[in-house]
C-alpha cells in the first residue's frame, strides 16, 4: 500500500491518496502565519485503517515546516494534539489553547 498527502492549495485542502486514490482530506484556512484545520474526512472504503492518522501527522509536519501556528478547529486533528502534545502542542500558541481545550 502506497500512501501520499499533499497539499491541494487550489481547493485548500490537505489530501492523502491511498494507491493512488483520494482517501481522505482536510479543510483548511491560512490567515497570515496560523493555519485552521476545519474539517478532517475519511471517504468510504478507507476507514479503520489509519488514513486519517496519517494525514494529520503530514499536515501537521507541515505547518511546522512553513512556521505556520495551528488552530485545530476540526477535533480529530485537536484530538491528536492533545494525545501527543510533546511531540504538537507548541504548533498551537499559547494564547490560543484555552479555546481548543489544550494544556498552557
Amino acid at each position: 500500500m502506497n500512501r501520499t498527502v499533499r497539499d491541494n492549495a487550489e481547493a485548500s485542502r490537505y489530501e492523502i491518496f491511498e494507491d493512488g486514490r483520494l482517501a481522505g482530506f482536510t479543510d483548511y484556512k491560512i490567515t497570515g502565519k496560523k493555519i485552521a484545520f476545519n474539517h478532517t474526512e475519511t471517504l468510504d472504503g478507507f476507514t479503520g485503517r489509519g488514513v486519517a492518522g496519517h494525514l494529520i501527522a503530514e499536515e501537521l509536519a507541515d505547518a511546522r515546516r512553513r512556521n505556520l501556528a495551528v488552530l485545530p478547529f476540526c477535533p480529530v486533528v485537536r484530538g491528536r494534539i492533545a494525545r501527543q502534545p510533546e511531540e504538537h502542542l507548541d504548533l498551537v500558541l499559547i494564547e490560543d489553547r484555552q479555546r481548543f481545550d489544550l494544556p498552557a
